[in-house]
């Protein structure tokens, strides 16, 4: 009756009348009356209930009567499940139930009552539990329910197997859910880039296109991988760890799991699997039960076992009883005890044949799937054979099976990992040797294609064998191979590839560590670059490294070969001439760089981090100077005292410890706070040395080196202190909090001075106070401490210090977080740490970027000035703290100036006349060698450019809508064309000096004669402004670009479209251009064309289709300069940096 109960047949109270019959005859016949008063479902309840207590015979008798269930309610003859509810889990990826499956209906009641709590708002569901008690299958049942998902989650459920996960890894799961979310890619064509963006990307998926849906996080491990799921949606999670959600915000509920099953539903599940009564089960059931204790696992196991062996419950028994295994323990979480004995028996009683393919499973990874064809390769077998070999497994319960289509996935259970890695331990170097044998028997690496079966698997676990097996230069050949570099981040993007660097970097610079380097700096450099579609071309990219580089190396040996095919490619002449920001890399630490400083006289650095250490090394060679274990868990800052005699470490271990600089003796011990101390710094003046700390206490202290107890403990902030600064004057302390407030304290007194309420300037209307989180970073003071930078979320602000006023705000975009800044001691430029691997350099005084220095290969922790301001620090997860150098920059000013912005300036030929044009309606004309200079005024706006012509004439366009052509010696107007309704953006004329064109805001752009006052032709079908236009050398015909990265070809004669150079659409609009197309030329043979905007482009004009790209370090090209030949171009891009290019022959 247990099973009619769990199906919503029989009610309790119901089968309490049943049992309360007299007789075992009289009871069947109260239940047979109660199921023929009832619906049809009822009839095939009791039918199935039969067939799973055992009762065939009796359930043969009745098969002929099942009643078919009208399509109507759509509900499943065998599992009751609707056609609602299977379409449901089905598209949201939830798992089926296990083939032998026993109700758990207390449990899954609790979870659905909870979930029913959450009332359609965000919160979090836990069930927590030991491995193998059966979570995932109880989230699973718990969203089996057609009229639970109607109320609860009409939106559907959508399941994610998360497991334990980096950076990199999580960030691959939250790309696959994204695109599971977004079949139709109606809000995006390519992945997000990092996990922020994800985070983003998913917030607005659940927002807008699966409201009131439920997401199932199974497998979760660590905090900090929730937080990319924190998104304001309904979760519920399985896990082994009950506070894993104290990391993130909202309501949230917990429904434990206890490790084992009660004895009678163990019974239950022995009873299916060997089909017997539960009453027939032999003694030895109960005792395995007894030695297992429950777990639902190692009674399913024992219980495929005993499906084949019926006849060994003894034997199975005795195993259990008398075996004693060692222990797996790769995480503290682990209690394997009972699942590795009864794998242990498992792998023991497979046939002979076969038990050597399992051993070869030892090297696959958790949480990944195995396509056949891998397999058949590994043991050079057909299709079939291995099919049937895998079956055998998955039948005794060694192996899971996931069907992909037509092929078969086959994964291990983590435990089922654990316990092959270690049996296995001596063998795991030959099998991974194997297995890269057996590859490169059977494929080249340039065969490989996203329609084999096994390509994704080999693109993505080919190192990891190659490390594995210490095939060490196989490994240096695959990673330092541009065509592998090509081939995998095309598919998978470079994530996973640039974390192979770093994982494998002990290895790869055994080899050579230079071209290590080479190719990680390109991987991290371009790495924005290849995540994008349409794939950029990777030999271009590697054209434009260094002659030295390797990566250049093969590049050009690739780019020679293809351009003897038609391919065009551009080297970058004056790359070299390029300084390189980069002056020091070091790797002092083997984790994670949490921080890093100088020391007041600019020669050492001090580095902490995750690996619990505190570095000090010179800042000119690298070389280190001390190596301290500092703490008992990870450092979180350090700083020099202002007389460099002593540094300072805070950790996660919740001590703050000075040492001495020079000789690393550990001076002073304060352990008075009560959680993680986040950050420490000095006074800037030596006479009288105070240290400060923050912790996620909440507190502030402040310690005098010659006392033992804390000086003065400051409160007031209500949520975790993350960081601190002295005043350049030290008479105030600035720090920042998690409660999204900067607080300025009296030094001398302790009390607090003001409070700045950051949080203010993120809120909206829609969103409460109460409910918005604001972590204020950190905070900088100016060189004249009357002015503080503050950076939270994606903004750094700049206030003044005596009126609390907001001076100036910048906004790093929807996509990035700032982790960390710093003012420089000189001048108004301040350094900015973002979440996406960069750090980019800022003018606090225009609000513009000044630099965007990428390198790093991780997140970016703290960035620093040194004391003299000529060069910053940064410290990374990559393990690397980087020096970088400023560089000097020339500023020239205008002798004889408009008195507005000047935006254009030219010769005449002769070189004695310059002209210009400004932000004012007028033109200047300047004989500088012996005349003062006149005006050309006649527009009624400001002139937006101008043009030479023949015979002393100028062409000149203004935001007025009209072009004028002036005679430079009169100084009169001869032609006035009202071209335009809006701001005419640019003119071109033909080389035969007949006719011009013009292109407005008003999306069109028109064809002129100078003979005439009308339009020859209006050129419509641009969908945004045209921004600039070009008249190929013979004439006839005209190219246009606009604002949305689209470039038109007319014919002049007659104004007809002929070409349309129209990138692929892109999300939010965003053009593949990299934003306005701003120049526009001809070859002279009229066959190519170049387009200048976010990066310059190379088009084939009889096809329309894109020739080459070239990618500039900035953006926003404003021209392009060509030389004749169409051979050599030249441009500047917003970083000012100048690109000399040549196309290689």
């Amino acid at each position: 009756m247990d099973h009619m109960i769990s199906n919503g047949v029989l009610t309790v109270s119901e089968e309490e009348k049943v049992k309360n019959e007299p007789t075992q005859r009289q009871r069947a016949a109260m239940l047979i009356k109660m199921i023929l008063k009832k619906d049809n479902h009822s009839y095939i309840s009791f039918y199935n209930a039969l067939l799973h207590e055992g009762y065939k015979d009796l359930a043969a008798l009745l098969h002929g009567g099942i009643p078919v269930v009208s399509s109507s309610d759509g509900k499943d003859s065998v599992s009751g499940i609707t056609s609602y509810v299977r379409t449901v889990l089905c598209e949201g990826g939830v798992p089926q139930r296990p083939v032998v499956f026993v109700t758990r209906k207390k449990l899954v009641n609790a979870i659905q009552q909870k979930l029913s709590k959450l009332n359609g708002e965000p919160g979090w569901v836990t069930i927590y539990g030991m491995a193998g008690c059966g979570k995932s299958v109880l989230a699973a049942e718990a969203v089996r329910d057609h009229s639970f998902l109607e109320d609860c989650f009409p939106g559907g459920v959508h399941w994610v197997s998360v497991g334990k996960q980096d950076k990199s890894g999580l960030l691959m799961k939250l790309q696959n859910l994204c695109a599971r979310l977004d079949q139709d890619e109606s809000f995006s064509q390519r992945l997000p880039l990092n996990i922020e963006e994800a985070k983003d990307r998913l917030r607005v998926l659940m927002l807008r296109k699966h409201p009131r849906s439920l997401l199932i996080l199974d497998d979760i491990w660590d905090p900090w991988v929730l937080k990319a799921f924190d998104n304001q949606c309904q979760i519920l999670l399985t896990t082994r760890d009950k506070s894993v959600t104290d990391s993130v915000m909202g309501p949230k509920y917990v429904v434990p799991v206890e490790s084992g099953l009660g004895k009678e539903k163990a019974l239950e599940i022995l009873s299916l699997f060997v089909n017997m009564k539960k009453a027939d089960l032999p003694e030895q059931a109960h005792s395995i039960i007894q030695e297992c204790k429950g777990s639902p696992l190692v009674v399913s196991l024992i219980g495929a076992l005993l499906r084949d062996f019926p006849n060994r419950w003894e034997y199975y028994l005795r195993q259990l009883q008398n075996k004693q295994f060692k222990r797996i323990r790769k995480s503290s979480s682990y209690d394997y005890e009972a699942l590795d004995e009864a794998m242990s028996i498992s792998v023991e009683m497979l046939r002979e044949d076969i038990k050597d393919y399992y051993t070869d499973l030892s090297i696959i990874q958790k949480d990944v799937k195995v396509p056949t064809k891998v397999l058949c390769i590994l043991w050079d077998l057909e299709m079939e054979e291995v099919e049937d070999i895998l079956q055998e497994f998955v039948n005794k319960s060694l192996l899971f099976c996931d069907r992909n289509g037509k092929s078969f996935l086959y994964y291990l259970h983590d435990l089922q990992v654990d316990f092959l890695t270690e049996k296995n331990r001596s063998q795991l170097q030959d099998l991974h040797k194997k297995m890269v044998t057996q590859f490169q028997r059977h494929h080249q690496l340039h065969s490989l294609t996203p329609d084999q079966e096994d390509c994704m698997y080999w693109y993505n676990f080919l190192a990891y064998h190659m490390a594995s097996a210490n095939m060490h230069k196989e490994l240096c050949a695959l990673m330092f191979s541009l065509d592998w570099i090509k081939a995998k981040t095309e598919l998978v993007g470079p994530a996973h590839l640039i974390h192979e660097f770093v994982e494998y970097r002990h290895i790869l610079d055994e080899k050579d560590g230079t071209d290590c380097e080479n190719f990680q700096e390109f991987l991290s450099l371009n790495g924005h670059l290849l995540g994008r579609q349409p794939f950029p071309n990777i030999v271009q990219l590697g054209l434009c490294e260094l002659e030295t580089s390797e990566v250049y190396r093969q590049a050009k040996l690739q780019a020679k070969q293809e351009v003897d095919n038609g391919m065009l490619y551009l080297e970058w002449v004056n790359k070299k001439n390029m300084k390189n920001l980069s002056r020091l890399v070091v790797r002092p630490h083997t984790d994670a760089v949490y921080h890093a400083c100088f020391s007041e006289d600019g020669q050492r650095i001090a580095s902490c981090g995750a690996d619990k250490t505190l570095q000090v090394f010179k800042a000119e060679t690298g070389e280190k100077l001390l190596e301290i274990k500092a703490h008992e868990d990870e450092v979180l800052c350090c700083a020099f005292s202002a007389d460099d005699r002593f540094i300072a470490t805070c950790s996660v271990d919740k001590k703050v410890k000075i040492w001495n600089s020079m000789t690393g003796e550990l001076v002073r011990i304060y352990d008075e706070h009560s959680e993680q101390v986040n950050c420490c710094h000095f006074t800037n003046i030596s006479s009288h040395l105070l240290l400060a700390t923050g912790s996620n206490d909440y507190f502030l202290k402040l310690w005098d080196l010659n006392q033992e107890e804390c000086r003065n403990t400051m409160f007031g902030h209500t949520n975790s202190v993350s960081h601190c600064r002295f005043s350049p004057d030290d008479q105030v302390l600035a720090s920042c909090s998690a409660d999204g407030t900067l607080k300025l304290w009296d030094v001398k007194s302790a009390n607090e001075r003001k409070s700045i309420n950051v949080k203010q300037f993120f809120l909206n209307s829609e969103e409460p106070q109460e409910d918005l989180e604001v972590i204020v970073k950190c905070c900088s003071w100016s060189a004249d401490g009357a002015k503080i930078m503050v950076a939270a979320k994606n903004k750094v602000f700049l206030f003044d210090i005596h009126t609390s006023g907001l001076l100036a705000e910048i906004h790093m975009g929807h996509h990035s977080t700032v982790q960390y800044c710093d003012f420089s001691p000189h001048n108004h430029l301040a350094v900015v740490a973002l979440s996406q691997y960069c750090v980019e350099l800022w003018s606090m005084d225009s609000g513009l970027k000044v630099a965007d220095c990428r390198g790093h290969l991780s997140w970016v922790h703290c960035v620093m000035f040194s004391p003299d301001g000529s060069s910053f620090l940064t410290s990374s997860d990559d393990q690397t703290v980087r020096i970088l150098e400023l560089l000097n920059n020339r500023i020239f000013q205008s002798r004889n100036a408009h008195k507005t912005t000047v935006r254009h300036i030219q010769f005449t030929a002769d070189g004695k006349t310059l002209i210009s044009s400004s932000d004012d309606s007028a033109v200047q004309i300047w004989n500088w060698q012996s005349e003062d200079p006149f005006f050309l005024q006649a527009h009624q706006e400001t002139v937006k450019d101008f043009k030479l012509l023949k015979n002393s004439r100028l062409l000149s366009w203004s935001f007025d809508g009209t072009v004028k052509v002036w005679n430079i010696t009169t100084r009169r107007i001869e032609k006035d064309f009202v071209c335009h309704q809006d701001t005419v953006l640019s003119c071109d004329i033909s080389s035969d000096g007949a006719k011009f064109s013009s292109t407005s805001a008003d999306k069109t752009a028109k064809i002129w004669s100078f003979e005439l006052l009308s339009p020859l032709h209006e050129l419509r079908g641009h969908k945004g402004c045209v921004r600039c236009s070009s008249f190929s050398v013979d004439n006839t015909m005209l190219a246009t670009g606009d604002d949305n990265g689209e470039i038109r070809i007319w014919n002049v004669s007659n104004g007809e479209l002929l070409h349309l150079c129209a990138p692929i659409s892109v999300e939010e609009g965003a053009s593949t251009h990299g934003g306005w197309v701003t120049d526009l030329c001809f070859s002279p043979d009229t066959k190519m064309l170049v387009s200048a905007g976010g990066y310059l482009k190379w088009w084939n004009v009889l096809t329309g289709e894109s020739s080459q790209t070239f990618y500039t370090n900035g953006t926003n090209l404003k021209k392009i300069h060509v030389s004749p030949d169409f051979k050599t171009y030249v441009t500047v891009d917003n970083l000012g940096i100048l690109y000399i290019l040549k196309i290689l022959e």
